[in-house]
């Protein structure tokens, strides 16, 4: 697929249109097509054989020409122009989170620094506070988005490595030698970054199935290539690793090869205690090597005493102690989910009408949807008067009116101010079923100003959720400074719940705080923060973090039927 290639020279074009200070619509046109063309669920070649370019949420007649023009040469006329005009240096400077392009040509032109290693090392040496504008505190943040771009390099997002994986293993599947085949690694563990592909097949002829992974199309590298295994990079720059095992020892390989290295080191030991080995090939008996076990994963456990380790609790925090006892809970999964708690719809920032987002998620067999739209306090959002979100009332009573078996629950996402009220009036806020309340601005606050903001918006009775409350974003924006055990306390003493915004590039709360916020006491939601029909897939997003948090369908607002949420957030 070339979704990616387009994606990011789109990206890029929206760079260089900021260096110029060109007109800021253009440039927002140029991300929202972006952020599309990453998020669609099919290959944009296939989009624009069928004619459908300009369906995609953002692509005009202009960019879908663009996009036409890439396809049948491999490069994009517009771009390369820009690129010859722009120093190189200066694009990757922009690429830190917060430093602009104006900063970022300043940078270049004063300090002739030319990449981002020389843009810390000079920061280090307080070289860069002093020029115009450019203080201690704006050093200091340079040093933290660089921090921040070094930690992302190498990785990619959890849906990056799943679509790549399904562009993958589909077509590996079509292949009569492939009996068996499942992604591994930290991706069927569901980490939220992940670095590398770890595939695994069972074949009883590996080498027409090497031969056939090295051809495919997205192959942009061979790395290497053997009887069992090989390695490829695609056209995106993400590895990819192919291994053919026996029947026999598949169980065994996909728990080793699913890892964690943690986890798998325990298994070892309590192997070792009760007489056993355990590898990728096998369980066997150190007595007699024989093998007792290692066709399923549920095989290997058994054998050691265990219950089955779902893969996303494979991370060494207890589930081996756990399931040794047998009391592993019954995790959420998809067809525990009866809603989505967070949408928006074209009333604010979003592409859909309402109407079109109730027959997305009907086809997702839910019961209800939240339509979420922002309040008049995020007015870059196109956040709702008072008055629009009466009028968006008036519009989901009357659609609820014509459904049947399906419910519309009306929803504000609201801006939790400087001093922790709302930007709605009371009588505005008690109008809506879900009141999703989150910080949108001030992150880089006092710890103690950040979390009397939450627990303040957490106090006011017309509030259910705290949307994203860490305000992390991936790549882009480190976790606020916020006390966290007072947050979890307070949701659980004021009966709000806190989000697992799914968000392919927030996950937040991540696995770990959803966990802790659980143990608490607290509830917990998971909403899609969607703004495309698209982004409504990403609610699998949102599961697999609930799974590695332990969640089952009683941690979850989502579980419940429409008249029970609405009973559980009111009490």
């Amino acid at each position: 697929m070339k979704n990616a290639d387009i994606a990011h020279l789109f990206e890029s074009i929206a760079y260089f249109l900021e260096v110029k200070d060109d007109n800021p619509f253009k440039i927002r046109a140029y991300r929202t097509a972006a952020l599309s063309i990453k998020n669609l669920g099919e290959a944009i070649e296939a989009v624009a054989a069928e004619g459908r370019l300009e369906e995609i949420p953002g692509v005009g007649k202009d960019l879908a020409a663009k996009i036409m023009e890439f396809l049948a040469t491999g490069t994009m006329k517009h771009y390369e122009e820009l690129k010859t005009e722009t120093p190189e240096a200066v694009i990757d400077m922009m690429s830190v989170p917060g430093l602009g392009p104006k900063t970022a040509m300043l940078l270049y032109d004063k300090l002739k620094i030319r990449n981002i290693d020389e843009l810390e090392r000079k920061a280090k040496a307080h070289k860069v506070s002093g020029l115009p504008g450019i203080g201690d505190k704006t050093e200091e943040n340079i040093l933290k988005g660089i921090s921040l771009v070094k930690r992302r390099a190498g990785t990619m997002t959890l849906k990056e490595a799943l679509d790549a994986a399904r562009d993958i293993i589909p077509r590996m599947k079509k292949l009569a030698a492939v009996k068996r085949i499942d992604a591994a690694g930290s991706l069927r563990r569901m980490k939220e970054a992940v670095r590398d592909i770890d595939i695994l097949t069972v074949s009883k002829d590996p080498s027409s199935v090497m031969d056939a992974f090295v051809r495919l199309p997205m192959a942009k590298e061979v790395i290497s290539k053997g009887n069992t295994k090989s390695e490829i990079v695609r056209d995106d720059g993400v590895q990819v690793d192919l291994r053919v095992v026996e029947p026999e020892s598949y169980g065994a390989a996909l728990v080793y090869f699913t890892g964690s290295k943690a986890h798998n080191v325990h298994i070892r030991q309590l192997a070792k205690k009760i007489g056993l080995k355990v590898n990728e090939y096998g369980v066997f008996r150190m007595k007699d090597g024989r093998r007792i076990a290692g066709r399923s994963e549920e095989e290997v456990d058994g054998a050691l005493k265990m219950a089955f380790v779902p893969p996303e609790l494979r991370e060494d925090r207890g589930e081996v102690d756990v399931a040794l006892e047998g009391k592993l809970p019954r995790l959420v999964d998809k067809r525990d989910i009866k809603g989505d708690l967070h949408v928006h719809s074209a009333w604010s920032d979003g592409d859909s009408q309402i109407e079109e987002i109730v027959r997305a998620c009907i086809k997702k067999a839910y019961r209800y949807v939240v339509i979420a739209d922002h309040s008049k306090g995020l007015k870059v959002a196109g956040g709702l008067s008072e008055k629009e979100a009466r009028s968006k009332l008036k519009e989901i009573k009357t659609i609820n009116g014509k459904l049947k078996g399906f419910r519309i629950l009306s929803g504000a996402e609201v801006e939790i101010a400087e001093d922790g009220s709302i930007d709605y009036s009371d009588d505005v806020l008690k109008s809506f079923d879900i009141v999703i309340a989150a910080i949108h601005s001030g992150f880089k606050q006092p710890k103690e100003k950040l979390t009397r903001r939450i627990l303040r918006a957490m106090d006011n009775r017309y509030v259910h959720i705290i949307a994203h409350p860490t305000g992390r974003h991936m790549g882009v924006r480190d976790p606020g400074d916020i006390d966290l055990e007072a947050v979890f306390r307070n949701a659980a003493a004021t009966n709000t719940a806190l989000e697992i915004n799914a968000y392919p590039e927030r996950l937040d709360l991540n696995d770990i705080n959803a966990r802790a916020a659980r143990d608490a006491g607290a509830k917990i939601a998971i909403g899609t923060d969607a703004h495309t029909m698209e982004h409504l897939d990403s609610m699998e997003l949102g599961l697999a973090v609930a799974r590695r948090a332990w969640l089952t369908k009683g941690d979850l607002l989502n579980a419940l039927s429409p008249d029970e949420l609405l009973k559980s957030v009111r009490k």
